[in-house]
C-alpha cells in the first residue's frame, strides 16, 4: 500500500539511498520525533539495490595500516595478519588521488567531506551490519611469501553489492522503513510562498489483486525529500545526447532501471530548477565482456562480467592494433577510463592477450570458464586464427605483427637495463618500471609498468566491450547537508540528494572504490539534515 504522505521521503533503493533512509531513522529516534520514512523506487522487487548490487563492494577509506583495518573484518585471522602489508592511506594520499585522476577538476570542499568522512562512515557502515572484508582477490598479490595490497584500496563487503544491499535492507527493515517498490517519482510540487517542496507526485503500479496491475498516478504529502536515484546511464538516448557519439553502443554494466528521469525531474522543475553540476561528458566505464547482454547486468554474474586483468597482458582492438597504455597507473585508478578508450574503437570491442606467464593471475571470478569465453591457443598464430574465425578479429596478420613489435620492444627494455646494471622485477603490487622503452627503440603506444613479452605457449585472449557503470554528471549540493542548490544559487528547503546523482566529485576518471564511500557519506548527511530539519509530519 502506497502511503499518502510520510515525513521523508527517499527516491532510489541502492546504497546512496539506504544510507539516508537509515542515518534518517536513527536521527529520528535519537531525537525523539519517530519520524516516519519511505522508501520508493520504480523497479520491481526483484531488482532492488540499484548498481550498488553489481559492484564488487569495494570502499576506499582513510585508514592508519592493517590495525585500523582489523577491527572491520570478518576473514582475517591472526596468522593471515602476520603476513599482510597494507601501507597506511592517508588524508593527503585520498585527497591526492581525487586530484590526480580527476586532473584536478574535483570540487575540492565535496571531496575534502569524502576524504574527511570515509574513516567514521565504514565504521558507521560496520555498526549498523554491514559486513566488510580485506579484498584479497582484488586488491592484492603474494609476492616473496608476502600478501601485497596495492592502489590504496584493501576494504570491500562481504558477497560484494549483494551482501552490502542485503546487510543494508536489513538495517533499514530493522529501523522502520518502510518500502514501496514500482513507484516512480514525477513531480516535486514546492510550497507557493516558502519554496519549499511538499508533495511528491509519482507513477505507482497498482496490482490490487491484478498481477499485471495498472499504473496510477499518485501524491505524496512529504516534510522532506532525498533524491538518490542514480544517474542515466541505462538510457541510451541521454547517454548519445550528454556523452556524445558511440555512447548508446555502450553495455549497461547494472541495473537497466537507472535510466535519468529523477535528475530531468530536478533540473527541469520551474519551481526547483536544480543547478546542474560536474561532467556531464565523462563516466565511469569498464572493460566488459562483449559476450553479456547489452541493456541490463545480470544479476546472477553481476560484476564477474568485469574484465580488468588488462594490466598483465596487452590488448588489441578489432583491427589487431594496441590502442591503450595498460600500465599507465595501478588497475584502480585506470579501470574506469578502459571501457572509453575500448567503445572508440573499430566495432566497440577488443582482444585481452596473455601468455602463460600472467594468465594465471588472473582473477578466477572474472575469467574461468563458467563466466567468459576463453579463446586458448598453442601458438599466436592459432590464437590470431581461433579469434578472426568465431570473434570478430578482422586482421589475424595485424594481431600477430602488434604481439611480434610488443615483443621485441621489451626484449630491447629487457636489454637496456642488463647493459645498465638495472635490476628489475615483475612485481605487479607496485609500478614495476618493466616497460616498453628502450634507449634506441620503443612503442608509439608504450606500456609503462608490467611489460613481460608474450611468448611462452599456452596463449589466451578474451573478447570485451565497454560496459557503462555510472554517469558523472549531476546536481549541486551543500557539500555539509547534501541539500540541492537551485540556479538561484540557494538551498532548495526540503530537497537533499546523494549518490551518483550528486555531480562535482568526478571527472573523466575516479579512484577505484570512491563511489561506494561517496554514497555513503553524503547519503548518511542527507539522511540526518532532513531528519533534523523536517516539519514533522506523525503518523
Amino acid at each position: 500500500m502506497l502511503p499518502t504522505e510520510t515525513d521523508i521521503l527517499i527516491i532510489g533503493s541502492g546504497n546512496a539511498g539506504l544510507c539516508a533512509a537509515i542515518s534518517a531513522a536513527q536521527t529520528s529516534q535519537t531525537s525523539n520525533k519517530n519520524a516516519r520514512i519511505l522508501l520508493i523506487d520504480k523497479c520491481p522487487k526483484q531488482w532492488a539495490g540499484g548498481n550498488s548490487y553489481f559492484t564488487a563492494g569495494a570502499f576506499r577509506t582513510v585508514h592508519n595500516g592493517l590495525s585500523d583495518l582489523l577491527p572491520l573484518i570478518n576473514n582475517v585471522d591472526a596468522s593471515t595478519a602476520s603476513r599482510i602489508d597494507i601501507p597506511p592511506y592517508t588524508n593527503e594520499s585520498f585527497m591526492g588521488d581525487m586530484q590526480r585522476v580527476t586532473g584536478g577538476r574535483t570540487d575540492p570542499v565535496l571531496s575534502k567531506i569524502l576524504v574527511g568522512d570515509s574513516n567514521e562512515t565504514v565504521k558507521w557502515l560496520k555498526s549498523v551490519g554491514v559486513r566488510f572484508q580485506l579484498s584479497f582477490n582484488r586488491q592484492a598479490y603474494e609476492v616473496g611469501g608476502r600478501v601485497k595490497f596495492w592502489g590504496g584500496l584493501a576494504l570491500k563487503t562481504e558477497d560484494g553489492g549483494k551482501g552490502l544491499v542485503g546487510d543494508l535492507w536489513a538495517a533499514a527493515r530493522e529501523l522502520g522503513v518502510e518500502v514501496v517498490f514500482e513507484t516512480a517519482a514525477k513531480r516535486l510540487v514546492t510550497d507557493v510562498e516558502t519554496g519549499r517542496v511538499r508533495v511528491v507526485a509519482v507513477s505507482h503500479c497498482d496490482r490490487d489483486g491484478d498481477a499485471n496491475g495498472r499504473w496510477v498516478e499518485r501524491e505524496i504529502r512529504v516534510g522532506a525529500v532525498i533524491l538518490a536515484a542514480g544517474g542515466f546511464e541505462a538510457n541510451p538516448r541521454l547517454r548519445a545526447q550528454y556523452l556524445g557519439p558511440n555512447w548508446d553502443m555502450a553495455f549497461v554494466r547494472g541495473t537497466p532501471y537507472n535510466t535519468g528521469e529523477c535528475l530531468e525531474m530536478a533540473l527541469q522543475d520551474q519551481h526547483v530548477s536544480a543547478q546542474p553540476r560536474g561532467n556531464w561528458s565523462g563516466c565511469h566505464c569498464v572493460a566488459w565482456d562483449a559476450h553479456a547482454a547489452p541493456d541490463t547486468g545480470n544479476r546472477e554474474v553481476s560484476n564477474e562480467y568485469t574484465k580488468s586483468g588488462y594490466p598483465l597482458g596487452i590488448m588489441v582492438n578489432g583491427q589487431g592494433n594496441r590502442f591503450i597504455d595498460e600500465g599507465f597507473d595501478m588497475r584502480n585508478y585506470t579501470y574506469a577510463v578502459v571501457g572509453r578508450a575500448i567503445l572508440n574503437q573499430p566495432g566497440h570491442v577488443a582482444f585481452q592477450i596473455w601468455d602463460k606467464r600472467t594468465s594465471s593471475w588472473l582473477r578466477e571470478e572474472e575469467y574461468r570458464d563458467e563466466v567468459v569465453q576463453r579463446i586458448e591457443a598453442s601458438s599466436i598464430e592459432e590464437l590470431a586464427e581461433k579469434c578472426f574465425q568465431s570473434h570478430g578479429l578482422g586482421d589475424p596478420r595485424r594481431f600477430i605483427e602488434s604481439i611480434a613489435e610488443y615483443n621485441r620492444a621489451v626484449y630491447a627494455r629487457q636489454d637496456d637495463d642488463r647493459n645498465n646494471g638495472t635490476e628489475r622485477k615483475w612485481d605487479p603490487s607496485i609500478k614495476d618500471g618493466l616497460s616498453t622503452q628502450s634507449t634506441n627503440s620503443g612503442l608509439s603506444i608504450s606500456k609503462s609498468n608490467w611489460a613481460l613479452p608474450i611468448d611462452q605457449s599456452p596463449f589466451l585472449a578474451i573478447k570485451v566491450c565497454a560496459g557503462i557503470t555510472f554517469t558523472f554528471g549531476g546536481l549541486s549540493i551543500n557539500p555539509k547537508t547534501a541539500g540541492v542548490i537551485s540556479t538561484a544559487g540557494t538551498e532548495v528547503p526540503g530537497l537533499y540528494c546523494a549518490g551518483e546523482m550528486v555531480g562535482g566529485l568526478f571527472y573523466d576518471n575516479y579512484p577505484g572504490g570512491s563511489g561506494l564511500t561517496s554514497g555513503a557519506v553524503f547519503g548518511r548527511r542527507a539522511g540526518r539534515a532532513a531528519a533534523g530539519a523536517v516539519p514533522y509530519i506523525g503518523p
